[in-house]
């Protein structure tokens, strides 16, 4: 029986981020879902996704790493420093939390909030083991894929074409365990039949490899 509960996690000066943190009985590693919308936690594909997790013994944090209001700003949902910066603190604060310190963390974006990952783990590679990246956009953090030190596994839509040929060159900048996985019949948003099930598959068996085979001493 899974432990749920509902936090905002992270303190940011006056603001507090809304996020959901799932813990199943003997959690094996955390991953946090990384959002960059006022509500994206919410969203049923990464929902769908994080059950997956936790039915593999991996806990969950969804975390938003901007307001509704700020969503709201067009700007903003693209603004990698901000949300690397939101993303690190929320790493920090995993650090602290009596029930996630001991877990292996991996982090997982889509679009946007994929690069945020990305910054993410590259300025804390002593505390991220491992990064899955939906339809990321990586052109937007390309000089920060080289410092990357995780593994990190990028999943894109077989008729994404645009985003395809981004994460190729990502491929060719990352000097980490590397996999490029491509859906066949996916695009962008994965809502084909069976495409969000090949992601849940693909995420658990990576962030299974990863954060599961060793635990922190």
């Amino acid at each position: 029986m899974a432990n749920v509960f509902k936090t905002k996690p992270l303190p940011h000066g006056s603001l507090q981020l809304d996020g959901d943190l799932v813990i199943p009985s003997q959690a094996q590693g955390l991953v946090v879902f990384a959002h960059c919308s006022g509500s994206g936690r919410q969203s049923p594909r990464d929902q769908w996704v994080a059950r997956a997790l936790q039915r593999s013994q991996m806990a969950t944090l969804q975390i938003d790493l901007l307001t509704e209001d700020e969503s709201r700003d067009g700007r903003r949902l693209f603004d990698i420093d901000l949300l690397a910066h939101r993303m690190i603190e929320t790493i920090r604060w995993t650090s602290l939390h009596p029930d996630l310190t001991d877990l292996r963390l991996g982090l997982f974006g889509a679009s946007a909030s994929a690069g945020a990952a990305l910054v993410a783990a590259a300025a804390r590679p002593d505390r991220v083991a491992a990064v899955v990246s939906r339809g990321g956009r990586p052109n937007l953090v390309m000089d920060h894929l080289e410092q990357v030190q995780a593994p990190t596994l990028l999943i894109v839509g077989g008729l994404d074409d645009e985003v395809l040929a981004l994460n190729r060159e990502a491929m060719r900048r990352l000097h980490v365990p590397r996999r490029l996985e491509v859906i066949p019949g996916a695009g962008h948003r994965f809502e084909e039949p069976g495409a969000l099930g090949s992601v849940a598959i693909f995420a658990s068996s990576w962030f299974s490899q990863y954060l599961c085979a060793a635990r922190p001493t």
